[in-house]
């Protein structure tokens, strides 16, 4: 079974859709919108664009990477999904990713995020134009934070 086919990480990523619509007005991928539950999971785990989120834990953990993130951080689902999201940024910058996702929890979502990060073998890319949003229910209890991209390009 692919890690995108749990009923529990189905649920998440519907709420994380759910969440992108509502703090941007808009659907995070237009296309997938249309698609059968089953369909869209399986096309947000394989599309290009990177789709990653964390949980509420005090040090919050990835509860989810799609195929295009685990790629680009060079882990494997089981390790990605038991990585704090803070030791994605290079230590001197977890700081900066923190005010961050400061700022994402008082305004609900930013659309302009850039920063870089680091993969598991130390390759630093920079994220660019990122979306990030609070992931809350239908009755604004706060789940986690989630993030997508798709402009990235790595360091020297």
């Amino acid at each position: 079974m692919d890690p995108w086919q749990s009923l529990e990480t189905q649920t998440r990523l519907d709420l994380a859709l759910e969440s992108h619509r509502r703090w941007t007005g808009r659907d995070l991928v237009p296309e997938l919108a249309a698609m059968a539950t089953a369909e869209r999971h399986e096309a947000l785990w394989s599309m290009p664009r990177v789709l990653v989120s964390h949980g509420i834990e005090e040090d919050p953990v990835f509860w989810y990477g799609n195929q295009a993130a685990l790629t680009l951080w060079e882990l494997d689902w089981k390790s990605f999904t038991r990585t704090p999201s803070r030791y994605t940024a290079e230590a001197p910058l977890r700081e900066e990713r923190a005010e961050l996702l400061d700022r994402v929890t008082r305004a609900g979502f930013i659309d302009d995020y850039a920063g870089i990060r680091i993969s598991k073998t130390g390759k630093r890319f920079r994220i660019q134009q990122a979306v990030v949003w609070n992931l809350r229910d239908q009755q604004g209890v706060f789940a986690g934070q989630a993030a997508s991209f798709t402009d990235w390009e790595f360091l020297p």
